[in-house]
């Protein structure tokens, strides 16, 4: 359990840092081109969810966030948190959902800042919590799957 906290804080330290420097060298719905075509950083304010869905409803978004939270915690032990993959993608998960709700609680909206394009195509903007919790999600899925389709081990019998 210890790995996932620590997971967890420095997931919640480098995304609150992330944006802090944003919100202070990138002015609102203003876009720095990086690689031209490509990535900007912009400072987009969010209150609702992945791909701006559930617009407007911070505060709900808040406290489904406080109830994942604390879902993870109370079923921690059926994440099989011995296994190395598993505790590190619970981990990421945990540390972007805090990242993003010490957003929702201190300036009511989550800040996005990466924003990749392709030509006129853009993916919604996002941050490190999000990375961090798709990231946390899909190694879950892989180890899991991983863990359920390895060989097992013969037994022998003495």
């Amino acid at each position: 359990m210890r790995r996932v906290v620590l997971i967890a804080a420095a997931v919640v330290l480098l995304d609150q840092m992330t944006k802090l420097l944003v919100v202070r060298f990138i002015g609102t719905e203003e876009s720095r081109a990086i690689i031209g075509g490509f990535f900007n950083l912009v400072d987009w304010r969010n209150t609702g969810a992945a791909w701006g869905i559930l617009q407007n409803r911070n505060e709900v978004l808040a406290i489904v966030s406080v109830l994942t939270i604390l879902a993870l915690y109370l079923f921690r032990h059926s994440f099989q948190l011995q296994r190395a993959g598993n505790a590190v993608a619970l981990g990421l998960i945990a540390g972007g959902i805090v990242g993003n709700l010490i957003d929702r609680v201190r300036v009511h909206h989550v800040i996005d800042f990466l924003d990749f394009c392709v030509g006129a195509r853009h993916w919604p903007a996002f941050n490190v919590a999000d990375s961090a919790i798709c990231i946390g999600v899909v190694l879950y899925i892989i180890v899991s799957w991983r863990a359920d389709h390895a060989p097992h081990q013969a037994q022998t019998v003495l």
